[in-house]
């Protein structure tokens, strides 16, 4: 591997931890810099601005989180498609009571965009929606019905267990469980 890609993905290990711990706005292109070991022309030359880096962080943020993890592990964890969208508050809880527990990127960047229709926050929403197409996946996959509605109530219970584990309640996910159990209950069609 030549130098240019290795010096890419320094800077994106070193910003994909900053940023997921840290926060946008908390971490200066300086601290990537010295962190990544690289030329600030070299940052530059891969990143035009931050903005460039922190969208290729919510990329890797998607791939790395939504679906490395919630979805691969929700699918690995369970032989039902009930069990599965059970299963991520399952992780949650895992995820929840680690000492490096980080919240919601997606959401955290996205409060901490200055411009709600510039291009970071703009990606923020994506990468959220992208959240909820797992949910809709898991739930038609489930036999559930308006999965649409579904999802966005799942992903707020989601959300919220997150946003209360950031306050440092650590059974959030415990908690939300049993009203995910009744959110997919009461999805089910009459067929069933």
């Amino acid at each position: 591997m030549s130098a240019e890609p290795v010096a890419r993905q320094r800077i994106l290990e070193s910003a994909y931890d900053l940023f997921s711990r840290r926060g946008v706005r908390a971490v200066g292109i300086e601290e990537v810099i010295e962190r990544a070991a690289v030329a600030k022309a070299t940052l530059y030359r891969h990143f035009p601005s931050k903005d460039d880096l922190v969208l290729e962080f919510l990329r890797q943020r998607e791939t790395v989180w939504t679906h490395g993890w919630v979805e691969a592990e929700a699918r690995k964890r369970s032989e039902t498609p009930e069990g599965r969208l059970l299963a991520i508050f399952d992780l949650f809880d895992e995820w929840f009571r680690r000492d490096d527990f980080e919240g919601c990127s997606f959401g955290n960047v996205l409060l901490e965009s200055a411009n709600r229709d510039g291009p970071v926050a703009r990606a923020c929403v994506a990468h959220l929606e992208h959240v909820r197409d797992v949910l809709r996946g898991l739930a038609a996959d489930a036999g559930l019905h308006d999965v649409d509605n579904f999802a966005h109530a799942f992903h707020l219970l989601m959300q919220g267990a997150v946003a209360h584990a950031e306050e440092g309640d650590v059974d959030a996910a415990k908690r939300a469980q049993p009203m995910a159990r009744d959110l997919i209950d009461k999805h089910y069609s009459s067929e069933r």
